[in-house]
């Protein structure tokens, strides 16, 4: 059984996610030269093609899509079990989060809690999905949802509700030719939800959501942003993405906003006597309260 490199395949979903060589190369503190030659070893040894040229720009293939999103779930389980082993008594804190929830909300705040408990070491691991709560191995756990989606106890950090958003072309495109037709005819990319949100957001806007065209299934939250802006589709994002709103390269395209989805933690009932945990989650309540 051929075994492929790891380094190439984290290589390839750098490249993935940026769509640029050179981004990824300096991303990866490589030169361009050897970024290309690895993604065109792996080519060879996959034996089909990960990307395409169009325009000057790099395409993800059917086939790379694919990769992608399996090995954005497979690497990251390696690596999580690989710093499981390494690690001795005590354990850091684990945190399975949205990658996009991490950068944007919970990062900047992070100083915070780290200056007060500096004993307590945090590892975040990639969460993707609502139904990776249960399984994922991690002490709390955080995902953008609505009440009634998480089987598990569960509570609420704070509401963000999330409207459909496209890039200039697509925005443009629905003050032409009015949203219901364009969001009929456009990829949809799913969420964290997979398809319920965008379920629910039919269901408000009176539309059949049946006859809209799917789209993209990207498990990686910040690059879901990207395909955005890059106009692979049409995606529910919350206020978090209100940067790229700022600047333009992304747009709201409705008044119609998810009001009942928002930020939920869970924390498995096993760690719930941890003092960590319940260090972190008092932490998590503070900051929630102005989160917005």
């Amino acid at each position: 059984m051929t075994i492929y490199s790891y380094d190439m395949l984290r290589t390839f979903q750098v490249v993935a996610q940026n769509l640029s060589m050179t981004r990824a190369a300096l991303q990866l503190n490589q030169s361009k030269g050897s970024v290309s030659y690895q993604i065109k070893t792996l080519e060879q040894q996959l034996g089909f093609a990960l990307f395409e040229r169009a325009n000057a720009r790099l395409h993800l293939t059917s086939e790379g899509r694919r990769l992608l999103q399996v090995s954005q779930v497979s690497l990251d389980q390696i690596d999580q079990e690989i710093e499981g082993l390494r690690y001795k008594e005590p354990a850091p804190l684990t945190i399975a989060l949205q990658t996009y929830f991490l950068t944007r909300w919970l990062s900047p705040r992070l100083m915070r809690f780290t200056a007060v408990h500096p004993e307590i070491g945090l590892r975040f691991v990639p969460l993707n999905f609502i139904g990776e709560m249960e399984s994922i191995d991690a002490d709390i756990s955080i995902c953008w949802a609505k009440e009634g989606l998480i089987d598990a106890p569960h509570e609420r950090l704070f509401a963000c509700p999330a409207c459909p958003t496209g890039n200039s072309y697509i925005a443009d495109k629905v003050r032409k030719e009015g949203l219901d037709n364009v969001i009929l005819s456009t990829p949809l990319l799913l969420d964290s939800s997979e398809s319920t949100g965008w379920q629910d957001w039919f269901d408000l806007a009176g539309l059949d959501f049946s006859q809209s065209q799917k789209g993209l299934s990207i498990a990686d939250s910040n690059s879901r942003v990207q395909a955005v802006i890059d106009g692979q589709g049409i995606a529910l994002w919350d206020l978090l993405v209100s940067p790229e709103v700022s600047s333009g390269r992304l747009h709201y395209l409705s008044d119609i906003w998810l009001d009942n989805y928002g930020y939920y933690v869970q924390a498995k009932k096993s760690n719930l006597e941890s003092k960590a945990v319940g260090l972190f989650l008092n932490w998590l309540r503070d900051e929630s309260m102005d989160a917005n």
